[in-house]
């Protein structure tokens, strides 16, 4: 059973940064693939970055050149490097895990493993 810990949110002026983890743990193999989900209370869950195994990255529109995913591997630890924040970058953020998915094709649905989030909060 894959666990999820994320942190390092919090609250940033806008056109700040923030980097989340997320400590991964509880398999023998690593997940096909992870990703950063956010969520606006009201809303649908998010996806806005995806890495594979490999290290193919990709991202939704809304945070393309402004977030970076990376992994590093002997930590079994996910980042998400937030650069640029915006006010509407305000949202709970979630770590996920899968290996449903094939790599390279991170970006569709079928996360299974889900950390309990961390919240983030960008102000004027």
């Amino acid at each position: 059973q894959v666990q999820l810990v994320e942190s390092g949110g919090g609250s940033v002026q806008s056109r700040g940064s923030l980097r989340l983890s997320c400590a991964a743990s509880g398999y023998n193999s690593r997940p096909v693939c992870m990703a950063w989900f956010r969520q606006i209370p009201g809303k649908e869950r998010e996806g806005i970055a995806f890495i594979d195994r490999s290290g193919r990255t990709s991202y939704a529109n809304s945070v393309k050149g402004r977030f970076a995913i990376s992994q590093d591997n002997a930590k079994n630890t996910l980042y998400l490097q937030m650069d640029n924040l915006k006010l509407e970058d305000t949202a709970m953020y979630y770590c996920a895990a899968t290996y449903a998915l094939y790599p390279g094709s991170c970006q569709g649905r079928g996360y299974n493993f889900w950390g309990q989030g961390t919240q983030v909060t960008v102000s004027s």
